[in-house]
């Protein structure tokens, strides 16, 4: 088997109900930027949430990311796709992110991840960026 496809197999595996985490604290699904390249790299990409300020995101960002800053999220997380893969990414500390996700899930959302090594991870394995 390919690495792509043992990643895959856990990324759906953790999508179930059976692992998903309910209420604050509980465990958060996680997509590694390598399987989230992959699947861009493959026509079959996710929908990227740039969690980071609308300055960072005006500067660079994943191809095809839609911005929806932390600051603003309790407002605006019905903007994340209720269907297909979503990844939320920032550049924050995990607590952060993992709030952004739980108001998701509280909300009914299960088809989000977290890539857990953010933008910075993309950015140290040299994956292309969307830039203005």
């Amino acid at each position: 088997m390919t690495v792509s496809v043992l990643l895959g197999i856990v990324w759906l595996l953790l999508a179930s109900p059976a692992f998903a985490g309910h209420g604050t604290g509980g465990s958060m699904l996680v997509t590694p930027s390598e399987y989230a390249k992959r699947l861009l790299d493959e026509g079959n990409a996710p929908t990227f949430i740039d969690l980071r300020s609308a300055e960072e995101f005006k500067t660079s960002r994943l191809p095809r990311a839609r911005s929806i800053p932390l600051t603003e999220f309790q407002q605006r997380y019905r903007e994340v796709p209720a269907r297909g893969r979503v990844v939320l990414y920032c550049a924050c500390p995990e607590e952060k992110i993992r709030e952004a996700y739980q108001v998701l899930r509280d909300q009914g959302y299960r088809n989000i991840s977290v890539m857990i090594d953010g933008f910075d991870g993309w950015i140290k394995r040299g994956y292309a960026l969307e830039r203005n």
